[in-house]
């Protein structure tokens, strides 16, 4: 990780606003990622619009958006919980689609459910007006760098 993106991580964390941080990443600006913090708790959001559409008949969100955007949600809540600076790797992710994502805002939430020295285990999902009727749900790893190691180490 540059020294450019390891100074936005750590300005984003002091202010206590991840958005510092998501508004240099080009791909989350085009699909119009932003998030909020509480308690430590990342609550992701994708913005609705017509470029984010897979299917107009029905229409829905392009499912490889939503595996994008519950990707980035992964990372977001590695990188605002873990004392790392360094963007965690994707060692592995699956995605399981539940419902059709529809034309409206979509909500995302990570859990680290195992955090090892270089490996992070994290369940992501994403819903639409009702927490409780996921759309899709995540599985991932990544490979991550502990705080002060060089990425090669």
């Amino acid at each position: 990780m540059t020294s450019g993106l390891a100074d936005l991580v750590r300005a984003a964390r002091d202010a206590g606003d991840i958005n510092r941080f998501i508004e240099a990443i080009p791909y989350a600006r085009f699909l119009g990622i932003s998030a909020a913090a509480e308690g430590g708790i990342l609550t992701a959001k994708l913005a609705s619009s017509d470029k984010i559409i897979g299917n107009p008949a029905l229409p829905a969100i392009h499912g490889g958006v939503v595996g994008a955007f519950l990707e980035t949600a992964a990372i977001l809540q590695l990188l605002w919980t873990l004392d790392s600076i360094r963007i965690p790797k994707t060692i592995t992710i699956t995605f399981d689609y539940l419902r059709s994502a529809g034309p409206h805002d979509t909500f995302a939430r990570a859990e680290v459910t195992k955090l090892g020295s270089r490996v992070a285990n994290v369940r992501a999902y994403a819903w639409q007006g009702d927490i409780a009727k996921p759309v899709t749900s995540a599985n991932a790893n990544f490979l991550i760098t502990p705080a002060g190691e060089d990425a090669n180490g």
